[in-house]
């Protein structure tokens, strides 16, 4: 069992990671008293088209880039690694083993659309459910029978705006985005020449 018990996951395609990800990544670390929070970029997302997405190991080695020198945040490769979809709740089950507590970081627009998931109730079930405020969702708007009974926490912070689309457009479109995504990141994408055409969102 890992010396770091209280462990919050943060699981997302990062393409790119930015600052508004970190920032929800540190505000989980604090207001739920974590040893540590590990963002876990995803190999196969499910809900999204991966034409036109960037390689697994590039995004992967953003993610690790962003996390240097940040005291309680790290990188996992365990969906990186893994065969198939990176269904979350497969991702769960395998870091419910190497921790004695974790909880699910996520955006309110992604939680609330949970129906569509793998296996939703038994994810629920699984941990208790970090909610960063996104797209306009409000904490009533949690009021399904899906979520009924579930441990869901809600950060306190203002709503995330920024979205990893908006920087790969500033970029295709040659607008600076210093203080979007941290300088390393920055580096990286200007020296492999990344999203000088737009990735399909799904």
């Amino acid at each position: 069992m890992s010396s770091c018990s209280r462990v919050g996951l943060f699981g997302g395609t990062f393409d790119p990671i930015h600052n508004a990800h970190l920032d929800v990544a540190r505000q989980a670390l604090v207001q739920m008293e974590l040893d540590k929070v590990i963002l876990i970029p995803s190999k196969h997302p499910p809900h999204k088209t991966e034409e036109g997405m960037t390689s697994a190991d590039i995004r992967y080695k953003m993610v690790q880039l962003s996390v240097e020198d940040r005291v309680g945040l790290d990188v996992s490769p365990v969906e990186i690694n893994r065969e198939g979809p990176s269904y979350t709740v497969d991702t769960l089950k395998e870091m419910k083993n190497l921790f004695d507590e974790i909880m699910f970081i996520v955006g309110a627009d992604n939680l609330i659309k949970i129906d569509t998931w793998k296996n939703p109730e038994e994810l629920l079930n699984m941990c208790p459910f970090v909610v960063a405020p996104r797209g306009g969702i409000l904490k009533d708007d949690f009021q399904g029978s899906i979520f009924q009974g579930k441990d869901i926490r809600f950060l306190k912070m203002s709503e995330i705006s920024l979205s990893s689309t908006e920087v790969r457009e500033r970029i295709m479109d040659g607008q600076p985005v210093d203080g979007l995504v941290p300088e390393k990141v920055l580096n990286f994408i200007i020296d492999e020449g990344l999203y000088r055409t737009v990735p399909e969102e799904v």
